[in-house]
């Protein structure tokens, strides 16, 4: 519903040809949420615009015959299905390399093409609470919180990209296997290298603090909440110097980040009841031209309609006959071109033109 297609969005944004198969009844995100503009659901269009869109009925002779003559040209199938359902349905290089020896086959799946685990049932939320991602969130003392967006589906979406890319440079085709949960797990780097060397269990920390760099966190102000993030001393001299605190750069207990480490309530306590004491756009454009990393805690809405989305184009509107798609735009950019934008598929629109059939009424 998620991962796959987003992976693929990225792609063809990027400009590669992207067929979308669908069953009979299309992709279920055709019917989440309630927003939409004219035939075009919002979430599906989020996830599926510059794509084609096929209807197979894998389970037929016939639409086996269709899916093999689709990949005798194509580069690349990425599936985000089921272990089992991938093999069933032929959806795996050891099927399709009969004819295509160079396809690359990329399966994206909740624990991997094989294993005790494999066939498990698996969604973002679920993967959040198998790799501690859930656990480690929220304030010391609180029941666990899950992250507020669909972060395992669209980090695992851009993993399938990069495995489906890596494998045609390395010009031979073959089976990829990314799952959801290895995924979200290689995200938590540092944190479980410090597990596995040297035997420290993530702890909880208030305001979503760092576990080694100190201040980095959510602060309070006088008028809501900044983030603020000082890694390295010459920050830290920056910062106490501004705020007219010069004792914190001397102060053995404040000057170093191994000290402020060590020393973290302490350090903590002083920044707080200090942001407390102004504004947040007060703090923010003070310090800012000294080259701290701060930022006012804004919401959704707000970045949307902010200057940096609207210096980096960033909501891109997609014209339909119907009206505009308004959608975030592709991250990635080139200088000599621009990522291309056009609605997204209809159900089967195109298969009159890939398998010569009628397209939907």
């Amino acid at each position: 519903m998620l991962a796959g297609p987003y992976g693929g969005m990225l792609l063809a944004d990027l400009g590669a040809e992207v067929i979308k198969i669908e069953p009979r009844d299309g992709d279920i995100s055709r019917q989440v949420g309630p927003h939409h503009v004219g035939p075009h659901n919002v979430y599906f269009s989020s996830l599926n615009r510059n794509k084609k869109s096929i209807q197979l009925e894998l389970t037929t002779p016939e639409g086996q015959a269709q899916l093999g003559r689709l990949a005798a040209t194509a580069h690349a199938l990425l599936v985000n299905m089921r272990p089992a359902t991938i093999r069933k349905l032929g959806l795996d290089y050891a099927s399709l390399r009969r004819w295509n020896e160079g396809i690359v086959c990329v399966a994206l799946t909740g624990f991997g093409l094989d294993g005790r685990t494999a066939e498990r049932p698996a969604f973002d939320y679920v993967i959040q609470a198998l790799t501690g991602v859930a656990e480690l969130n929220g304030e010391p003392g609180s029941p666990p919180t899950l992250v507020g967006y669909s972060a395992v589906d669209n980090s695992s979406g851009i993993m399938a990209a990069l495995g489906l890319l890596a494998k045609i440079l390395e010009g031979r085709g073959g089976q990829v296997d990314v799952s959801l949960h290895d995924t979200m797990l290689s995200q938590l780097n540092y944190k479980a290298a410090a597990y596995l060397n040297g035997g420290e269990r993530p702890e909880r920390l208030p305001s979503g603090a760092h576990l080694y760099y100190v201040p980095a966190q959510l602060f309070e102000t006088r008028s809501g909440h900044l983030a603020m993030f000082i890694t390295h001393d010459e920050f830290w001299k920056r910062f106490a110097t501004e705020v007219g605190r010069p004792e914190w750069v001397s102060d053995p207990r404040f000057a170093t980040m191994q000290a402020r480490r060590e020393n973290r309530e302490l350090v903590i306590g002083a920044v707080s009841t200090l942001l407390r004491s102004e504004d947040t756009k007060h703090w923010v454009e003070r310090l800012a031209p000294h080259g701290i990393v701060i930022s006012e805690v804004i919401s959704l809405p707000e970045a949307l309609e902010g200057d940096i989305v609207r210096d980096r184009q960033m909501v891109a509107s997609i014209d339909t006959p119907h009206g505009t798609i308004r959608a975030i735009g592709c991250p990635i950019r080139f200088p000599d071109s621009s990522p291309r934008y056009e609605r997204p598929p209809l159900l089967g629109e195109h298969s009159r033109e890939l398998l010569g059939e009628d397209e939907p009424e």
